[in-house]
């Protein structure tokens, strides 16, 4: 996932996000100790978008400001969601 898409996620979702793949990683780290090696792609991908959604959360606890207005966008973006449909 691109920072710019993690960005626009409000931070209650993030963590929420953060907490499934958090499971993801350890499902996979279990499977590769198994021998099932087929998830090495996924694992450092999901580790990578990880590493983003904690950088960014720490960006938002520094600067509340940039929280305030990066949880607006967001609820707006999901407003004008529900309108498309």
């Amino acid at each position: 996932m691109k920072a710019e898409k993690i960005r626009q996620i409000d931070s209650a979702e993030l963590k929420n996000q953060l907490l499934q793949q958090q499971e993801q990683i350890f499902r996979i780290r279990f499977q590769m100790g198994m021998g099932q090696g087929e998830g090495l792609k996924k694992y450092r991908e999901l580790r990578r978008d990880r590493a983003r959604m904690l950088a960014i959360l720490r960006e938002r606890e520094l600067d509340p400001e940039k929280s305030a207005a990066a949880d607006a966008a967001a609820a707006k973006a999901a407003k004008d969601k529900r309108k498309r449909k």
